[in-house]
């Protein structure tokens, strides 16, 4: 290959597309075992690569030069050939940078912990110390020179100012991870997560559900990858090309969930939205039949509610780690917040709201097959779906009037 990225596993990555929008060139993907690194790197039949996890530190006596930035920091996440001599760089640093600064998050005179210490946790440290952080502190599961505990850092630490999590805990797949509770720092102005996939993790949401400015790690992937593109091509990739890139990744790769009522239209609007933005589109209620085989009303009637909810569960657990979908939810989907969670780390919420003399019964909706259910449920639940959504969208237009108005409040959401 030309250039691309080695690591040990990739199924989360968003690089090769990343590279087409940022250089437009061939960018590929190579998983590489332990015991395979040292012969791709002696070979050096690439121009440029990118490094992640967990080869970072592993390249470094495998290169003829490190730069000296890189050197300081102790990894390297980019090496490029030059006329056969491997030479590394930490780009890395300078995405990071880039990250806190575009949150607005001020690391001067502040203490801030670091989760990790592995490559990033070393590049993160770096960036704290550029940007005049007064405290810096390296957590990990095991105490050694210089890195404390989490449980220290719960009960020593708890002032912090500054959360960054620069280990995999709660990367795709494993989206229900979080490395510390956000809850036991009071004093949280920040929470920088270099996870990008998912586009939240859960460590972000818990952050931004207590006020918290949170971000996770897709701006520095930007960043990084666009100086990373400089030195593989030599061609300068100018700010205003990396918020381009930005913006386009995000807006692509965050899903459109609808919330509402049942008998909404969220069916018709999503197939319709989805045509629109020329995505996959995908029922969350028609995925659970056809794993069951069974309609809804069916599920409700031979093993109840309960059992359906948990089936509801499962489907938005192996939905919500996949991006660039439009997903139609059912109308109780929400009622259970972990639900609403996982829809969130990769998606916007946007409520359809039908007026009620709207909703009518219907025999395949077993909580809402008469008016006075109808009724009901549209007491009980819509404080719910305003709590849960991102957007509000009157559904009272035709579909694709209303499809059109779904498209642009996501838009509004990720480009505010």
């Amino acid at each position: 290959m030309k250039y691309g990225l080695i690591a040990k596993k990739l199924g989360h990555s968003f690089s090769a597309e990343l590279h087409r929008m940022i250089g437009g060139y061939d960018y590929d993907l190579k998983e590489l075992s332990e015991d395979d690194l040292p012969a791709f790197l002696e070979k050096r039949e690439f121009a440029g690569i990118n490094v992640t996890i967990p080869y970072k530190e592993a390249v470094l006596p495998y290169l003829d030069e490190i730069d000296p930035a890189a050197a300081s920091i102790g990894a390297v996440n980019t090496v490029v050939n030059r006329q056969g001599k491997l030479i590394g760089f930490n780009t890395d640093l300078g995405g990071m940078i880039a990250l806190i600064r575009r949150m607005g998050l001020a690391l001067e005179g502040k203490k801030v912990l670091i989760l990790g210490t592995g490559g990033t946790a070393k590049t993160a440290r770096a960036a704290a110390k550029q940007l005049g952080a007064r405290e810096i502190l390296l957590v990990s599961r095991r105490k050694t020179a210089g890195v404390i505990t989490y449980s220290e850092a719960v009960s020593h630490h708890s002032n912090a100012d500054i959360l960054i999590n620069a280990t995999p805990c709660g990367m795709y797949p494993e989206l229900d991870g979080t490395p510390i509770e956000v809850a036991v720092f009071p004093d949280l102005c920040g929470v920088v997560d270099a996870v990008y996939n998912p586009l939240y993790t859960r460590l972000v949401l818990d952050a931004r559900q207590r006020g918290i400015n949170a971000r996770g790690g897709l701006y520095m992937l930007v960043a990084q990858a666009a100086m990373a593109s400089s030195l593989f091509t030599g061609k300068a990739v100018d700010s205003d090309t990396v918020d381009e890139v930005y913006d386009r990744l995000l807006r692509e790769k965050r899903n459109l969930v609808l919330i509402g009522m049942p008998g909404c239209g969220k069916t018709t609007v999503g197939r319709e939205a989805a045509k629109l933005l020329h995505r996959d589109f995908v029922d969350l209620d028609q995925t659970i039949s056809a794993c069951t085989g069974k309609p809804i009303a069916k599920i409700f009637d031979e093993e109840g509610e309960e059992h359906f909810r948990d089936l509801e569960s499962q489907a938005v657990r192996n939905i919500a780690g996949k991006t660039g979908l439009v997903i139609a939810t059912g109308g109780g989907c929400v009622l259970r917040p972990e639900n609403v969670i996982r829809l969130r780390q990769n998606g916007c919420l946007i409520l359809l709201d039908r007026p009620i003399e709207q909703l009518l019964p219907t025999k395949d909706r077993p909580l809402a097959d008469t008016l006075e259910k109808v009724h009901l449920l549209y007491e009980e639940r819509m404080p719910i779906y305003r709590s849960a959504a991102e957007r509000v969208i009157s559904a009272e237009d035709g579909i694709t009037e209303t499809a059109l108005s779904v498209i642009r409040g996501l838009n509004e959401v990720l480009c505010p």
